[in-house]
């Protein structure tokens, strides 16, 4: 089945924790944890259609984790593009009118891992059936603490007593009260 531009919608409601909020001013975005990453681009001089000469006027920004996705995007045949205004940025841009050039399964992909990128990492390892990771939530001075102790996985975590851990440069109370409830929950 081809995709549509009622799928973007579709789709993107369909995330957990997603809301249809506004950004740059007023522009429809879709958000996750306050974050956008799909965001309808109001007519603009920095994105031209070169048959027209003219502004696009239906233009979906997906905000990918990286350029590495970006570029594979854009180099793919298919209807996903940059302009120079993106260059520096991971969005890449395509028509709504041009969404029917890739089948829905490619567009719920892309959406997908825009939202991935921007929800909490708890959320998205709950959607894709993962197992939460215990150390969700910790600043990096107490993951660094953990791992230069060796502790890796929430066995290890678990097994190590509250004053062990509280022993450990960088891992304070609040730390051990994030992994203790991690742990509880299931990480």
């Amino acid at each position: 089945m081809r995709a549509t531009a009622a799928d973007v919608d579709a789709i993107a409601g369909s995330l957990p924790g997603t809301e249809l909020g506004v950004s740059w001013g007023d522009s429809p975005t879709w958000k996750v944890n306050g974050k956008g990453f799909l965001l309808y681009r109001a007519p603009h001089s920095t994105a031209i259609d070169p048959a027209s000469g003219e502004p696009f006027t239906d233009l979906l920004v997906v905000m990918l984790p990286d350029m590495e996705a970006k570029e594979a995007l854009v180099q793919a045949d298919g209807p996903f593009f940059d302009i120079p205004h993106f260059r520096s940025h991971p969005g890449v841009l395509v028509q709504l009118s041009r969404l029917g050039e890739i089948e829905r399964d490619e567009l719920v992909e892309v959406i997908t891992e825009a939202w991935a990128h921007r929800a909490p990492r708890r959320v998205v390892a709950e959607y894709f059936g993962e197992p939460p990771d215990p150390f969700d939530g910790l600043s990096a001075p107490a993951r660094r603490a953990l791992g230069g102790a060796g502790i890796a996985t929430a066995a290890q975590a678990a097994a190590m007593p509250d004053d062990e851990l509280l022993a450990l440069h960088g891992f304070g109370p609040k730390a051990l009260r994030t992994l203790r409830e991690n742990l509880r929950a299931g990480a």
